[in-house]
């Protein structure tokens, strides 16, 4: 009888790395949420507008960056449910609460979970700015500023520098992390994505940079109403006849919410 062959094994991985790149930081009275459009696995590029950032209110932003698949479900998920919220209540949920929703949706699936990292930006009830960042399985805490996804580790230690000022000794008139003006915080996303886009091959294609402003404060009072490529898209604005929506025509005074869309290199 002949001998049996040496037994062979077959794997199967339920899961696929799908590149990108997230980051959020907070300020006194703003938040900012930024991703790249690049989906990609391997050296594949699948497509180059797959959004990685959503509004769920208009105070709370998430990001989502890892399996795809996965992070689209989870966002339908989470999006479910403060549509459910918002109809037993008749108001939207806070984001202290979404981020603990976040973290018990996360923690249900840890024996099956998302392959996501997830990081929610948005406006507190005190007016204040916020950033959450979670593993996979629902670990979270409030930070100032978070990036996560391939170009993690370009990216982080520049927000630690810039943000936090790691490794430098801020000047005496230097701003506190939390009361860094937008229009730093904005080219400080600006330049993040720039640098990663031509360092790391997952990232590139278009940038989406989500600002969350609280209530009562506008672009114009903060002097960057003139910027490129802005869209607001708080729910609680009238369009115009030709479909679009201008500063004015928001019909309550509450929080604001703004895309700014850029491209990046291609290659």
């Amino acid at each position: 009888m002949a001998p049996m062959g040496a037994p062979s094994m077959h794997n199967f991985n339920p899961y696929s790395e799908n590149g990108g790149t997230i980051l959020a930081i907070a300020g006194k009275d703003f938040a900012v949420v930024a991703g790249d459009t690049r989906q990609s696995e391997g050296y594949s590029i699948q497509t180059r507008y797959a959004p990685k950032v959503f509004r769920l209110t208009d105070k709370a932003v998430l990001a989502v960056n890892g399996f795809a698949a996965d992070g689209n479900m989870f966002v339908k998920k989470v999006k479910q449910r403060l549509e459910w919220y918002r109809h037993a209540h008749a108001k939207d949920m806070p984001l202290r609460a979404i981020a603990r929703m976040i973290q018990t949706m996360l923690y249900a699936k840890r024996f099956f979970p998302y392959y996501v990292y997830n990081i929610l930006g948005g406006i507190e009830e005190d007016g204040s700015g916020a950033v959450y960042s979670f593993d996979p399985v629902g670990s979270y805490e409030r930070e100032a500023c978070r990036a996560a996804g391939a170009a993690q580790s370009l990216v982080q230690p520049f927000l630690d520098n810039q943000i936090y000022y790691k490794n430098q000794t801020p000047s005496k008139d230097a701003p506190f992390p939390s009361h860094l003006p937008l229009s730093h915080v904005l080219s400080i996303v600006t330049d993040s994505f720039t640098s990663a886009t031509e360092r790391h091959i997952e990232v590139g294609d278009g940038l989406e940079i989500y600002l969350i402003l609280a209530k009562g404060k506008t672009l114009s009072g903060l002097g960057l109403d003139s910027i490129k490529g802005l869209s607001e898209v708080t729910s609680t604005v009238a369009e115009d006849s030709d479909g679009s929506a201008s500063e004015g025509d928001v019909i309550n005074e509450g929080e604001r919410v703004y895309v700014i869309r850029r491209e990046l290199k291609k290659d």
